[in-house]
């Protein structure tokens, strides 16, 4: 049964930064992808950030290119992702996310979340 725990959503200023983690467990794949997503209110979830864990390949929206970075530590157990100069349309719930090994490649490539993704429980975050 996987579990995934988000943590580090807040409020901050335009400008400002979070880091977010989230603690993995219960998943015995032997290469994945992690992601995050992330819901704005009255909109569609998108995908954000991604990496695959068999050779740190990552992928990110347009619109956090050069301002997010997606990482991991603990052996892949722990994902991060580093938010740099928010911007108020960063506003929103993030949510982790883990992919099955054999929709890897093709989430990596579209960040759109496919069929049997395990989810977290999401964390807010909110640029003021």
């Amino acid at each position: 049964h996987v579990q995934l725990v988000e943590s580090g959503g807040g409020l901050v200023q335009p400008g400002g930064s979070l880091r977010l983690s989230c603690a993995a467990s219960g998943y015995t794949y032997s290469s994945y992808c992690m992601g995050w997503f992330r819901q704005a209110p009255g909109k569609e979830r998108e995908g954000v950030a991604a990496i695959d864990s068999s050779n740190g390949r990552t992928n990110y929206a347009t619109s956090v290119k050069g301002r997010f970075t997606v990482s991991q530590e603990n052996a892949g157990n722990t994902l991060y992702l580093q938010m740099n100069s928010l911007k108020p349309e960063d506003t929103g719930i993030y949510f982790c996310a883990v992919v099955r090994p054999r929709y890897c490649s093709e989430y990596l490539r579209s960040l759109q979340a496919p069929d049997f993704t395990d989810w977290g429980q999401g964390t807010q975050v909110t640029v003021s």
